[in-house]
Protein backbone atom coordinates (compact mmCIF):
# COMPACT_ATOMS: atom_id res chain seq x y z
CA UNK A 1 0.00 0.00 0.00
CA UNK A 2 1.38 3.29 -0.66
CA UNK A 3 1.83 5.62 1.92
CA UNK A 4 0.28 9.25 2.10
CA UNK A 5 3.35 11.16 1.71
CA UNK A 6 2.95 9.91 -1.83
CA UNK A 7 -0.72 10.21 -2.99
CA UNK A 8 -1.58 12.85 -5.47
CA UNK A 9 -2.89 15.79 -2.79
CA UNK A 10 -6.61 16.17 -3.24
CA UNK A 11 -6.07 19.93 -4.55
CA UNK A 12 -3.86 18.38 -7.08
CA UNK A 13 -5.90 15.76 -8.77
CA UNK A 14 -7.45 14.97 -11.28
CA UNK A 15 -9.71 12.56 -12.19
CA UNK A 16 -9.61 10.11 -15.44
CA UNK A 17 -11.41 7.44 -16.39
CA UNK A 18 -9.88 3.74 -17.02
CA UNK A 19 -11.30 3.95 -21.08
CA UNK A 20 -9.80 6.87 -21.45
CA UNK A 21 -6.66 6.42 -20.03
CA UNK A 22 -6.29 3.18 -21.98
CA UNK A 23 -7.21 4.72 -25.21
CA UNK A 24 -5.16 7.54 -25.24
CA UNK A 25 -1.87 5.63 -24.13
CA UNK A 26 -2.56 2.85 -26.54
CA UNK A 27 -2.46 5.97 -29.49
CA UNK A 28 0.46 7.22 -28.17
CA UNK A 29 2.19 4.10 -28.27
CA UNK A 30 0.91 3.62 -31.42
CA UNK A 31 2.20 6.65 -32.85
CA UNK A 32 5.81 5.93 -31.78
CA UNK A 33 5.68 3.01 -33.96
CA UNK A 34 4.33 0.13 -31.94
CA UNK A 35 1.98 -1.98 -33.41
CA UNK A 36 -1.93 -1.95 -32.15
CA UNK A 37 -1.33 -5.18 -29.79
CA UNK A 38 1.93 -4.44 -28.45
CA UNK A 39 0.71 -0.88 -27.52
CA UNK A 40 -2.97 -2.44 -26.39
CA UNK A 41 -0.36 -4.43 -24.21
CA UNK A 42 1.66 -1.95 -22.75
CA UNK A 43 -1.70 0.34 -21.71
CA UNK A 44 -2.64 -2.50 -19.91
CA UNK A 45 0.32 -2.77 -17.74
CA UNK A 46 0.39 1.22 -17.09
CA UNK A 47 -3.61 1.34 -16.31
CA UNK A 48 -3.91 -1.42 -14.30
CA UNK A 49 -0.75 -0.01 -12.44
CA UNK A 50 -2.41 2.86 -11.60
CA UNK A 51 -5.98 1.50 -11.41
CA UNK A 52 -4.22 -0.77 -8.37
CA UNK A 53 -2.93 2.84 -6.95
CA UNK A 54 0.73 2.11 -7.34
CA UNK A 55 1.31 5.06 -8.68
CA UNK A 56 5.06 4.72 -8.68
CA UNK A 57 4.75 2.67 -11.74
CA UNK A 58 2.08 4.22 -13.46
CA UNK A 59 1.15 6.55 -16.34
CA UNK A 60 2.79 9.72 -14.36
CA UNK A 61 6.26 8.60 -13.81
CA UNK A 62 6.94 5.85 -16.64
CA UNK A 63 5.01 7.15 -19.60
CA UNK A 64 7.09 10.07 -20.23
CA UNK A 65 10.53 8.45 -19.96
CA UNK A 66 8.93 5.59 -22.14
CA UNK A 67 7.86 7.76 -24.63
CA UNK A 68 11.74 9.90 -24.77
CA UNK A 69 13.13 6.18 -25.29
CA UNK A 70 11.87 5.30 -28.51
CA UNK A 71 12.39 9.16 -29.38
CA UNK A 72 16.02 8.84 -28.80
CA UNK A 73 16.20 5.39 -30.08
CA UNK A 74 16.95 3.71 -26.96
CA UNK A 75 13.79 1.32 -27.82
CA UNK A 76 13.05 -1.10 -30.88
CA UNK A 77 9.35 -0.01 -31.67
CA UNK A 78 8.81 -3.63 -33.79
CA UNK A 79 7.54 -6.62 -32.71
CA UNK A 80 9.39 -9.68 -31.45
CA UNK A 81 12.13 -10.99 -30.12
CA UNK A 82 14.70 -13.67 -29.96
CA UNK A 83 14.69 -17.46 -28.09
CA UNK A 84 18.07 -18.01 -27.80
CA UNK A 85 17.13 -21.53 -25.70
CA UNK A 86 14.36 -23.46 -24.55
CA UNK A 87 13.29 -26.38 -22.87
CA UNK A 88 9.81 -27.77 -22.60
CA UNK A 89 9.93 -25.85 -19.02
CA UNK A 90 11.84 -22.89 -19.68
CA UNK A 91 13.05 -20.50 -22.45
CA UNK A 92 15.48 -17.89 -22.41
CA UNK A 93 14.34 -14.34 -24.36
CA UNK A 94 16.69 -11.56 -25.98
CA UNK A 95 14.40 -8.99 -26.26
CA UNK A 96 16.64 -6.92 -28.34
CA UNK A 97 15.75 -3.85 -26.81
CA UNK A 98 12.24 -3.91 -26.59
CA UNK A 99 10.16 -2.21 -24.04
CA UNK A 100 9.88 -4.46 -21.53
CA UNK A 101 5.98 -3.65 -20.29
CA UNK A 102 5.44 -4.66 -23.89
CA UNK A 103 7.79 -8.14 -24.01
CA UNK A 104 6.49 -8.99 -19.88
CA UNK A 105 3.41 -10.25 -20.93
CA UNK A 106 4.07 -12.23 -23.33
CA UNK A 107 6.79 -14.15 -21.78
CA UNK A 108 4.48 -14.44 -18.83
CA UNK A 109 1.92 -16.10 -21.35
CA UNK A 110 4.66 -18.41 -22.50
CA UNK A 111 5.61 -19.73 -18.86
CA UNK A 112 2.03 -20.24 -17.71
CA UNK A 113 2.01 -22.50 -21.38
CA UNK A 114 4.86 -24.07 -20.15
CA UNK A 115 3.24 -24.58 -16.60
CA UNK A 116 -0.07 -25.87 -18.15
CA UNK A 117 2.23 -28.99 -19.68
CA UNK A 118 4.76 -29.39 -17.22
CA UNK A 119 3.69 -28.12 -14.41
CA UNK A 120 6.02 -25.22 -13.72
CA UNK A 121 7.52 -22.75 -16.51
CA UNK A 122 10.39 -20.35 -16.04
CA UNK A 123 10.85 -18.00 -18.82
CA UNK A 124 14.10 -15.29 -18.43
CA UNK A 125 14.67 -12.09 -20.20
CA UNK A 126 17.05 -9.53 -20.68
CA UNK A 127 18.27 -7.14 -22.96
CA UNK A 128 15.34 -5.18 -22.24
CA UNK A 129 13.50 -2.03 -21.65
CA UNK A 130 11.86 -1.15 -18.46
CA UNK A 131 9.03 -3.73 -17.16
CA UNK A 132 7.14 -1.70 -15.01
CA UNK A 133 5.30 -2.90 -11.75
CA UNK A 134 6.37 -6.67 -12.20
CA UNK A 135 3.31 -7.52 -9.61
CA UNK A 136 1.11 -6.95 -12.66
CA UNK A 137 2.87 -10.08 -14.40
CA UNK A 138 2.47 -12.53 -11.62
CA UNK A 139 -0.82 -11.72 -11.63
CA UNK A 140 -1.33 -12.45 -14.72
CA UNK A 141 -0.62 -16.16 -13.58
CA UNK A 142 -3.07 -15.83 -10.61
CA UNK A 143 -5.68 -15.29 -13.27
CA UNK A 144 -4.94 -18.47 -14.62
CA UNK A 145 -5.18 -20.20 -11.27
CA UNK A 146 -1.38 -20.52 -10.95
CA UNK A 147 1.03 -18.72 -7.99
CA UNK A 148 3.01 -16.14 -10.10
CA UNK A 149 6.51 -15.39 -9.03
CA UNK A 150 8.65 -12.58 -10.82
CA UNK A 151 12.57 -10.99 -10.20
CA UNK A 152 13.98 -8.33 -12.08
CA UNK A 153 17.18 -7.04 -12.62
CA UNK A 154 18.08 -3.47 -13.84
CA UNK A 155 19.47 -0.39 -12.68
CA UNK A 156 23.33 0.33 -10.58
CA UNK A 157 21.39 2.76 -7.78
CA UNK A 158 21.76 0.57 -4.47
CA UNK A 159 24.59 0.29 -2.33
CA UNK A 160 25.61 -3.29 -0.73
CA UNK A 161 25.85 -3.40 2.99
CA UNK A 162 28.72 -1.49 4.14
CA UNK A 163 29.57 -0.18 0.36
CA UNK A 164 30.46 3.45 -0.64
CA UNK A 165 29.26 3.03 -3.81
CA UNK A 166 26.26 1.47 -5.62
CA UNK A 167 26.35 -1.85 -7.55
CA UNK A 168 23.10 -3.33 -7.30
CA UNK A 169 19.27 -2.30 -9.03
CA UNK A 170 16.48 -1.77 -6.75
CA UNK A 171 15.53 -5.58 -8.16
CA UNK A 172 11.91 -6.05 -7.10
CA UNK A 173 10.46 -8.92 -6.30
CA UNK A 174 6.89 -10.13 -6.93
CA UNK A 175 4.70 -12.97 -6.12
CA UNK A 176 0.79 -13.67 -6.59
CA UNK A 177 -1.43 -16.29 -5.96
CA UNK A 178 -4.87 -16.91 -5.91
CA UNK A 179 -8.06 -17.46 -3.85
CA UNK A 180 -11.66 -17.83 -4.35
CA UNK A 181 -13.56 -15.00 -1.87
CA UNK A 182 -10.41 -12.95 -0.84
CA UNK A 183 -8.77 -10.73 -2.80
CA UNK A 184 -5.65 -12.27 -4.33
CA UNK A 185 -2.32 -12.18 -3.05
CA UNK A 186 -0.34 -10.02 -4.63
CA UNK A 187 2.88 -8.76 -2.97
CA UNK A 188 5.43 -6.43 -5.22
CA UNK A 189 8.10 -4.66 -3.65
CA UNK A 190 11.96 -3.46 -4.63
CA UNK A 191 14.36 -5.09 -2.17
CA UNK A 192 15.90 -1.72 -1.45
CA UNK A 193 14.53 0.52 1.23
CA UNK A 194 12.45 2.86 -0.91
CA UNK A 195 11.59 1.81 -5.05
CA UNK A 196 13.82 4.14 -7.17
CA UNK A 197 10.17 5.55 -8.73
CA UNK A 198 9.11 6.43 -5.49
CA UNK A 199 11.53 9.04 -5.29
CA UNK A 200 10.64 10.77 -8.64
CA UNK A 201 7.34 10.81 -6.71
CA UNK A 202 8.79 12.86 -3.98
CA UNK A 203 10.63 15.12 -5.93
CA UNK A 204 7.46 16.33 -7.76
CA UNK A 205 5.23 16.28 -4.49
CA UNK A 206 7.88 17.64 -2.50
CA UNK A 207 8.02 15.00 -0.33
CA UNK A 208 10.81 14.40 2.11
CA UNK A 209 12.84 11.24 2.40
CA UNK A 210 12.24 8.90 5.75
CA UNK A 211 15.13 8.11 7.97
CA UNK A 212 17.22 4.98 6.52
CA UNK A 213 15.76 5.34 2.84
CA UNK A 214 19.03 6.75 1.20
CA UNK A 215 22.91 7.43 1.81
CA UNK A 216 25.15 10.59 1.36
CA UNK A 217 27.66 10.50 -2.32
CA UNK A 218 30.18 8.83 0.40
CA UNK A 219 28.11 5.88 1.27
CA UNK A 220 26.91 7.22 4.75
CA UNK A 221 23.15 6.31 6.26
CA UNK A 222 21.30 9.74 6.43
CA UNK A 223 19.40 9.51 9.26
CA UNK A 224 16.97 12.27 9.07
CA UNK A 225 14.09 13.34 7.33
CA UNK A 226 15.57 14.97 4.19
CA UNK A 227 13.95 17.00 0.94
CA UNK A 228 15.20 15.54 -2.26
CA UNK A 229 15.49 17.73 -5.00
CA UNK A 230 18.21 16.18 -7.38
CA UNK A 231 18.72 12.07 -7.97
CA UNK A 232 22.54 12.82 -8.26
CA UNK A 233 22.83 13.51 -4.39
CA UNK A 234 22.33 10.61 -2.78
CA UNK A 235 23.07 6.89 -3.22
CA UNK A 236 19.53 4.38 -2.25
CA UNK A 237 19.70 1.23 0.86
CA UNK A 238 18.87 -1.94 0.74
CA UNK A 239 15.57 -3.24 2.53
CA UNK A 240 16.00 -2.71 6.02
CA UNK A 241 18.51 0.67 5.90
CA UNK A 242 21.13 -0.11 8.24
CA UNK A 243 22.96 -3.13 9.07
CA UNK A 244 21.32 -2.87 12.16
CA UNK A 245 17.87 -2.31 10.94
CA UNK A 246 18.79 -5.83 8.86
CA UNK A 247 19.82 -4.12 5.54
CA UNK A 248 22.12 -7.49 4.56
CA UNK A 249 18.85 -9.08 4.45
CA UNK A 250 17.89 -6.51 1.59
CA UNK A 251 21.17 -6.61 -0.14
CA UNK A 252 20.54 -10.53 -0.78
CA UNK A 253 17.21 -10.61 -1.59
CA UNK A 254 18.52 -7.99 -4.70
CA UNK A 255 21.49 -10.43 -5.21
CA UNK A 256 18.50 -13.34 -4.74
CA UNK A 257 16.58 -11.69 -7.53
CA UNK A 258 20.16 -10.56 -9.57
CA UNK A 259 20.85 -14.19 -9.79
CA UNK A 260 17.80 -15.46 -10.59
CA UNK A 261 16.78 -12.75 -13.48
CA UNK A 262 20.22 -12.05 -15.16
CA UNK A 263 23.00 -14.64 -14.47
CA UNK A 264 20.77 -17.26 -15.13
CA UNK A 265 19.54 -15.56 -18.77
CA UNK A 266 23.34 -15.71 -19.79
CA UNK A 267 23.82 -12.02 -19.00
CA UNK A 268 25.88 -9.65 -17.01
CA UNK A 269 24.70 -8.03 -13.78
CA UNK A 270 24.56 -3.69 -14.33
CA UNK A 271 27.76 -3.93 -12.30
CA UNK A 272 29.73 -5.96 -14.45
CA UNK A 273 28.03 -4.06 -17.57
CA UNK A 274 26.48 -0.78 -17.26
CA UNK A 275 23.96 0.09 -19.78
CA UNK A 276 23.09 -3.96 -21.09
CA UNK A 277 19.23 -3.18 -19.93
CA UNK A 278 16.27 -4.77 -17.66
CA UNK A 279 16.45 -8.58 -17.23
CA UNK A 280 13.40 -10.23 -15.81
CA UNK A 281 12.59 -13.64 -14.26
CA UNK A 282 9.04 -15.15 -15.01
CA UNK A 283 7.60 -18.08 -13.29
CA UNK A 284 4.08 -20.09 -13.31
CA UNK A 285 3.23 -22.76 -11.01
CA UNK A 286 0.86 -24.95 -11.69
CA UNK A 287 -1.68 -25.47 -8.61
CA UNK A 288 -2.84 -28.48 -10.05
CA UNK A 289 0.32 -30.04 -10.48
CA UNK A 290 1.26 -29.83 -6.90
CA UNK A 291 -2.82 -30.20 -5.15
CA UNK A 292 -6.19 -29.66 -5.16
CA UNK A 293 -6.86 -26.34 -7.28
CA UNK A 294 -10.21 -26.06 -4.98
CA UNK A 295 -8.61 -26.97 -1.73
CA UNK A 296 -5.43 -24.16 -2.46
CA UNK A 297 -8.05 -21.55 -3.03
CA UNK A 298 -10.44 -22.95 -0.05
CA UNK A 299 -7.08 -23.01 2.08
CA UNK A 300 -5.93 -19.08 0.78
CA UNK A 301 -9.45 -17.80 1.77
CA UNK A 302 -8.54 -19.14 5.22
CA UNK A 303 -5.64 -18.30 5.65
CA UNK A 304 -6.29 -14.34 4.10
CA UNK A 305 -9.47 -14.14 6.20
CA UNK A 306 -7.45 -14.79 9.31
CA UNK A 307 -5.10 -12.38 8.29
CA UNK A 308 -7.57 -9.64 7.19
CA UNK A 309 -9.75 -9.96 10.61
CA UNK A 310 -6.65 -10.25 12.62
CA UNK A 311 -7.11 -7.75 15.77
CA UNK A 312 -4.85 -4.55 15.07
CA UNK A 313 -2.51 -2.47 17.64
CA UNK A 314 -3.31 0.35 19.40
CA UNK A 315 -4.28 2.91 16.51
CA UNK A 316 -4.52 0.78 13.84
CA UNK A 317 -6.99 0.70 11.52
CA UNK A 318 -7.16 -2.77 10.90
CA UNK A 319 -4.66 -5.39 9.28
CA UNK A 320 -3.91 -5.88 5.67
CA UNK A 321 -1.94 -8.49 3.45
CA UNK A 322 -0.32 -8.40 0.21
CA UNK A 323 -2.83 -7.15 -2.56
CA UNK A 324 -5.91 -6.62 -0.52
CA UNK A 325 -5.60 -2.48 -0.87
CA UNK A 326 -4.79 -2.88 -4.42
CA UNK A 327 -7.65 -5.09 -4.63
CA UNK A 328 -9.97 -2.34 -3.23
CA UNK A 329 -8.40 0.46 -5.04
CA UNK A 330 -8.80 -0.97 -8.07
CA UNK A 331 -12.46 -1.11 -7.92
CA UNK A 332 -13.07 2.52 -6.50
CA UNK A 333 -11.22 3.83 -8.99
CA UNK A 334 -13.02 1.95 -11.82
CA UNK A 335 -16.36 3.59 -10.25
CA UNK A 336 -15.00 6.92 -9.22
CA UNK A 337 -11.70 7.36 -11.76
CA UNK A 338 -8.02 7.27 -11.44
CA UNK A 339 -6.57 10.54 -9.80
CA UNK A 340 -3.74 12.03 -11.83
CA UNK A 341 -1.70 14.66 -10.47
CA UNK A 342 -2.44 18.35 -12.98
CA UNK A 343 0.89 18.10 -14.11
CA UNK A 344 0.79 14.85 -15.42
CA UNK A 345 -2.30 16.05 -17.25
CA UNK A 346 0.04 19.19 -18.43
CA UNK A 347 2.62 16.29 -20.05
CA UNK A 348 -0.48 14.66 -21.55
CA UNK A 349 -1.65 17.50 -23.37
CA UNK A 350 1.70 18.40 -24.77
CA UNK A 351 2.45 14.64 -25.66
CA UNK A 352 -0.83 14.33 -27.54
CA UNK A 353 -0.64 17.63 -28.86
CA UNK A 354 3.03 17.25 -30.43
CA UNK A 355 1.66 13.17 -31.99
CA UNK A 356 -1.21 14.94 -33.07
CA UNK A 357 -3.97 12.98 -31.07
CA UNK A 358 -6.87 13.43 -28.81
CA UNK A 359 -6.41 14.67 -25.72
CA UNK A 360 -6.53 12.58 -22.53
CA UNK A 361 -10.41 13.55 -21.14
CA UNK A 362 -10.81 14.09 -17.52
CA UNK A 363 -13.77 13.09 -15.47
CA UNK A 364 -16.12 16.88 -15.64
Amino acid sequence: MILERFKVPQKDQVLVSEGALRRTVTQIFEKLGVSADDAADAADVLTMTDLRGVETHGVSNMLRAYVRDYRAGKLDPRPGWRIVRESPGTAVIDAERRLGIIVGPKAMRLAIDKARTVGVGVVTVYNSGHFGAIGHFAMQAAQQNMVGVCFTGAGLSVVPTFAAKPMLGTNPIAVAAPARREAPMLFDAATSAIAGNKIRLAIRLGSPLLPGWVTDKEGNPITEEKPVFDRDEYHQLPLGGTREQGSHKGYGFALMAEVLSTVLAGALPTMLAPGGGSKNHFAAYNIEAFTDLEQFKDTMDRMLETLRTAPPAPGQERVLYPGLSEAEELQKRRAKGIPLHKEVLQWFGECTRELGIAPLASIS
